[in-house]
């Protein structure tokens, strides 16, 4: 694609981006027509299609042709659900390498357990519900650590920060294929689920007491620990 062509489309992006993140469209809304998007912005019709494409690849409209009420691209998405799609396209393409998806969830899990545990208006309700899903003797491993990813993702939804719980949606593929091949190493998965469970659940009483510190190093320790005793990462210790 020639460069001047480049800049027509990510022109077109940019000035959509623009409208979503400062409000002025929203879900529901309908994009002007292509030919008032090509006569404001001074771009070929070309590039504002290229640039719905992109949109809609990345799930932040749906387009329709014909005429009526349901033609022409309307926004159904807020950017946080955008960036969940783009993420999880990126997953899908060519994965991200196990080191840096523990790296990735250090850090936003940690920042979860931290604001969760710090606001005394936290809601875990969603939390508690899946930890009692989760206490079910006949789950194979496969839909235990399905549970165990929705409840990260539950947690990250309650802390209120949509670009944390976008992230963690956007990566709960990869989460999820990294634990799964973990499974098949764990000689006792009965042994395992126990301490996962019990992890969770000690995890969770620390966010409810508002204890941060406790919250932080639980979590920290319950996501390294997986991946060390399923001899994905080394523990900490045999590092150099």
């Amino acid at each position: 694609m020639p460069e001047s062509t480049t800049r027509a489309w990510r022109t077109v992006l940019e000035h959509i981006e623009t409208d979503l993140l400062e409000g002025r469209l929203g879900p529901g809304d309908r994009l002007p027509s292509e030919r008032d998007l090509s006569a404001d912005l001074g771009v070929g019709r070309s590039s504002v299609r290229e640039a719905l494409r992109v949109l809609e690849v990345m799930g932040l409209i749906r387009t329709a042709t014909g005429s009526g009420p349901q033609a022409g691209a309307i926004v159904i998405a807020t950017p946080t659900g955008g960036l969940s799609a783009l993420l999880r396209l990126q997953v899908a393409a060519q994965g991200f390498p196990l080191a840096d998806v523990v790296k990735t969830r250090l850090v936003l899990e940690d920042a979860v357990a931290a604001a969760l545990a710090a606001d005394p208006d936290r809601d875990t309700g969603e939390a508690h519900r899946i930890l009692a899903a989760m206490d079910s003797e006949a789950l194979t491993s496969g839909e235990f650590l399905a549970l165990d990813a929705q409840l990260h993702l539950a947690l990250a939804e309650a802390s209120g920060n949509a670009v944390i719980a976008a992230m963690m949606a956007g990566l709960r593929t990869a989460i999820e294929s990294y634990v799964q091949a973990g499974a098949e190493a764990i000689a006792d998965w009965s042994v395992m689920a126990a301490r996962l469970r019990a992890e969770h659940r000690a995890l969770v009483a620390a966010i409810d007491a508002g204890d941060v510190e406790s919250a932080r190093e639980l979590v920290r320790t319950h996501i390294t620990g997986y991946y060390t005793a399923a001899g994905l990462t080394r523990a900490p210790s045999d590092r150099p």
